[in-house]
């Protein structure tokens, strides 16, 4: 069956392309170096956890694998991209929303990244086809993370790639539009290793104060945008043209507008650098030569969205962004996640939609982006995956205890 139409018979083959897990704090221990034993020891004895859904009855589905099983099949869902969410050894908070370390911890957390991984390749390899695990690098040493891609695209559960840290502002690394980070791109391309970048990863600090919690929602998934443009203004598709990024759970909506603005600066800087000598001329200044291709066409040649619940006034805009970018995800087991009435979500993002259309962006795309085989998940579709039926028609109640912003009132509006 084609990776990109996957229909179970009636029912639809959903991948998620926005899953998070993680090992319970003490089973990290056997994955690290024996030589942080005891420094893990000591750490671990004093830490305490900053998240209540970590420690809550709900916390193991982070790490239960019958249970995630089972729950995402009753959710319809037949497969996962598995993004971090526990805390690793040594790190202040989840690594999604850590700092980027200094040097005084940088061996550490590297430490614990890689215990990580490792647990990851084995979480995922207990369901075989049915997880793709996103592993986890540092940017603070080149080489070391270059290694680690290299022993990761030999594990069968880390098909999921690769999750790009941020460089928010402070962070004291080179911006990624750096070609210090060429070395990342070339092996990645070289061994077809997807480059992801999740919402989160890089917010600069903000403080403590209330109003510090409503403007990071606000700009969080602004900071994590820019590494679209880092990388196509610093020229890394042009000398790695096999090079794929995703960037996921940042909302889809925003795509046409911001690659319409990109492909504008582009134009605009090239037209000055053949200028005579002027202010503007300096900025446009061996672009062309840098760059290469505009940023809507390398979007349309190297680069995905990772929609997790994608929200109903975003459905229009499906062709601008195109319908073979964009994943659908749940978001798993996080409370603005879409279980367990992903089915709902479905129906009041995508009822009334051609079917084809359907099945590309809640299955058949991540399908081909992640190499899932098609063959494996669709007779468990067949038994567990929202029928075409179900999912088209148009949702007219929303559940009561439902938590996940696609169901909020306005968020929920399409606009035609």
């Amino acid at each position: 069956m084609s990776a990109t139409s996957p229909v179970g018979g009636d029912r639809y083959t959903v991948i998620s392309a926005d899953c998070h897990a993680g090992a319970d704090l003490l089973d990290y221990r056997p994955y690290l170096e024996s030589r942080y034993h005891d420094a893990f020891d000591v750490w671990a004895a004093t830490y305490v956890n900053p998240y209540e859904d970590l420690v809550a009855d709900a916390a193991d589905q982070n790490w239960n694998s019958e249970r995630r099983l089972a729950e995402l099949e009753q959710d319809g869902i037949v497969a996962e991209v598995v993004f971090p969410n526990t805390i690793p050894p040594f790190f202040p908070s989840g690594s999604l929303m850590a700092p980027a370390p200094g040097a005084e911890d940088f061996e550490h957390r590297w430490a614990g990244l890689r215990a990580h991984n490792r647990w990851l390749a084995d979480f995922c390899a207990s369901a075989p086809g049915r997880r793709a695990g996103v592993f986890q690098i540092l940017l603070n040493d080149v080489a070391a993370a270059v290694k680690e891609i290299r022993w990761a695209a030999g594990q069968p559960g880390l098909k999921g790639g690769l999750l790009l840290p941020g460089t928010p502002p402070g962070s004291g690394l080179p911006e990624l539009y750096s070609s210090a980070y060429d070395p990342i791109w070339a092996v990645c391309e070289e061994l077809g290793v997807v480059v992801n970048h999740h919402a989160g990863s890089a917010s600069p600090p903000l403080g403590s104060e209330p109003a510090a919690r409503a403007v990071f929602m606000v700009e969080t998934t602004w900071f994590s945008h820019r590494a679209l443009w880092h990388l196509v203004f610093g020229g890394a598709f042009r000398r790695h043209p096999g090079l794929r990024l995703v960037l996921t759970e940042q909302g889809s909506g925003w795509i046409p507008g911001v690659l319409d603005m990109l492909d504008y600066y582009h134009g605009r800087l090239l037209a000055a650098a053949t200028q005579a000598s002027t202010a503007e001329s300096k900025f446009g200044a061996g672009l062309a030569a840098s760059m290469g291709k505009g940023p809507s066409e390398v979007w349309h040649d190297n680069c995905f969205v990772g929609a997790s619940f994608m929200r109903p006034h975003e459905v229009p805009l499906r062709d601008r962004i195109g319908l073979d970018k964009i994943m659908w995800g749940s978001d798993y087991p996080h409370d603005e996640g879409t279980y367990p009435y992903t089915r709902e979500g479905l129906r009041i993002a995508y009822a009334g939609l051609p079917r084809d259309e359907v099945a590309a962006m809640v299955g058949g795309n991540a399908a081909r982006v992640y190499g899932f085989d098609l063959d494996l998940l669709d007779p468990i579709a067949a038994k567990v995956g929202p029928t075409v039926e179900e999912v088209a028609e148009p949702l007219e109640e929303v559940p009561k205890d439902a938590t996940s912003p696609v169901f909020a009132k306005g968020g929920s509006v399409r606009v035609w």
